[in-house]
């Protein structure tokens, strides 16, 4: 723990190297080997709830002791049904196909050989993340399932259950015969472990950062090593000309008040100007009921006298707090120039019975993931029948939306012959 780790440098250099070596032993690793390593964390998480809870319990109560935020700690607190998620999770990656060494676009050339592609691990992957114990997990399953090796940097208010799950990864590795170096949580709340894990080219291929905009804005500027990341989660919700107020109603409630310090939770509202007088006031009165505060445009305003006007940043922000701007648009033409505009490029819903608007929401809104009359919430890797994600992608290169098994692959091209030699 951090005080045995004086010197960080030697430190994570020698945890890059374990990894290194152990990511060439996963990549040919065969695919029951890796499915019974999966099963046997499942297996050990569910026996050891009590022990799982209990080290949460310490982090959550330092925690709380030193300030964190409730969106923070939210993210950071487990219960039962969660623990019994990330078991979940774990069974849902086994249960899904191996994509490594799959072989495919197989053409034969002129020459006479075949040329295809096939599906390689990445190497070994950095994830740095905050609060979330889930994600060590999560993290772990699915390095493990796509035959890489991962080095895991939690968030200090979040050691002492990560270190507890980090025991229980190592003991599923070994029982399946594969090297406990596949996945290493370091150990070190040290923020210079941070500054050198991302540095580190000659033994890590990608970092994947999950947290807050600060912590991800630091790793993509200072990274030497690609980096798949999102920086903030505004997503939207459209209710059209066409909507469904049932359908608006509870894909409103749902997308902004389940949860409200997640990336997929809803920010904004647009309203089509041809419903908003008739279906915006029994969405405030929704709103409300959650204690949720309305920053809207003037119209907004004008049919909503609870509401406080918003200002031009609002339509920007991802609050993860009980705020939601509005905006009452002219219709889906609107909609989707105010999204590509304002959004983070993670998720937008549109609510609507027009199929019309519905196909061109779908290809004209440029986000990750982009729904029709679906919660924003459902944006997740477990969701998606991934088994879980390693994170979300607003990128546009390698990985895009929640990346799980396949995000975390590369494609090299393969050659058949059978002598023949070239021209």
């Amino acid at each position: 723990m951090d005080n045995k780790i004086v010197d960080i440098k030697n430190y994570m250099q020698s945890v890059g190297e374990a990894a290194r070596n152990a990511s060439r032993a996963m990549a040919a690793t065969d695919t029951n080997s890796k499915n019974q390593a999966l099963l046997h964390i499942a297996a050990a998480i569910l026996r050891e709830k009590t022990v799982l809870l209990s080290a949460n319990q310490q982090d959550c109560d330092a925690a709380k002791a030193n300030g964190l935020d409730e969106a923070m700690l939210d993210r950071l607190t487990l219960t039962e049904k969660s623990i019994d998620a990330m078991a979940e999770g774990l069974q849902q990656i086994a249960a899904l196909p191996d994509p490594i060494g799959e072989m495919f676009n197989f053409k034969y050339r002129p020459s006479g050989i075949q040329v295809g592609q096939m599906r390689v691990p990445l190497g070994v992957i950095g994830i740095i993340y905050e609060a979330r114990p889930n994600v060590t997990i999560d993290a772990a399953g699915l390095c493990i399932k796509s035959g890489n090796a991962a080095i895991l940097r939690g968030g200090s208010e979040a050691i002492h259950c990560n270190q507890a799950l980090a025991k229980l990864v190592h003991e599923g590795l070994e029982k399946a015969g594969l090297p406990k170096s596949a996945v290493q949580v370091v150990e070190t709340t040290d923020r210079a472990a941070v500054g050198e894990l991302i540095t580190m080219q000659q033994y890590v291929d990608v970092i994947v950062p999950r947290g807050g905009k600060g912590l991800i804005e630091r790793i993509s500027h200072d990274a030497r090593i690609p980096v798949i990341k999102h920086l903030d989660g505004n997503c939207h919700v459209y209710v059209d000309d066409d909507a469904n107020l049932t359908k608006a109603l509870a894909i409103l409630e749902n997308s902004k008040t389940q949860r409200l310090g997640t990336c997929n939770t809803a920010e904004s509202l647009l309203v089509a100007r041809a419903v908003a007088k008739s279906m915006l006031p029994a969405m405030a009165l929704m709103l409300a009921s959650s204690g949720i505060e309305i920053r809207g445009c003037a119209e907004t305003c004008a049919l909503i006298k609870s509401a406080k006007p918003a200002t031009e940043d609002d339509f920007y922000t991802e609050y993860l707090a009980a705020i939601i701007s509005c905006k009452v648009v002219s219709g889906v033409d609107e909609a989707i120039a105010h999204i590509n505009q304002y959004s983070s490029q993670h998720t937008e819903s549109i609510v609507t019975e027009n199929y019309t608007s519905a196909r061109k929401f779908l290809r004209e809104v440029d986000s990750s993931s982009v729904m029709v009359n679906a919660s924003t919430r459902f944006a997740d890797g477990f969701e998606y029948g991934l088994g879980a994600e390693i994170g979300i992608s607003t990128d546009k290169l390698h990985a895009r939306g929640p990346v799980g098994l396949e995000g975390l692959t590369s494609l090299k091209y393969i050659v058949l012959g059978d002598g023949h030699t070239r021209a």
